[in-house]
């Protein structure tokens, strides 16, 4: 995990550290905050959408690249589910859905 992508992710997204995303902490882009050896879908996104631009850090213009997917294929875009609070490459982690 890289704190400075971290760092631009909060910060793109105006996430309190106190806030559930917040928490999450490297859980964003990995499967877990220990399991931070792979990527989790959306981290797979952010990674292919760096490589496109030829890119060796995260940047806000990429992290948008990616809000319109649903990385985690739960029915969710990105940017609904960091909206939400919730994380956008677990499937089991999205926005209540209201009837």
């Amino acid at each position: 995990a890289k704190p400075a992508f971290l760092k631009v992710f909060m910060d793109t997204y105006n996430i309190r550290a106190t806030s559930t995303l917040g928490k999450a902490s490297c859980a964003v882009c990995h499967p877990s905050k220990t399991n931070t050896a792979t990527l989790n879908p959306y981290g797979q996104a952010l990674q292919t959408a760096m490589k496109a631009k030829k890119a060796t850090v995260l940047t806000k213009p990429i992290l948008q690249s990616v809000e319109g997917a649903d990385s985690d294929g739960d029915g969710y875009t990105n940017i609904q589910e960091i909206r939400a609070g919730t994380l956008p490459g677990n499937p089991s982690s999205h926005p209540t859905k209201t009837k």
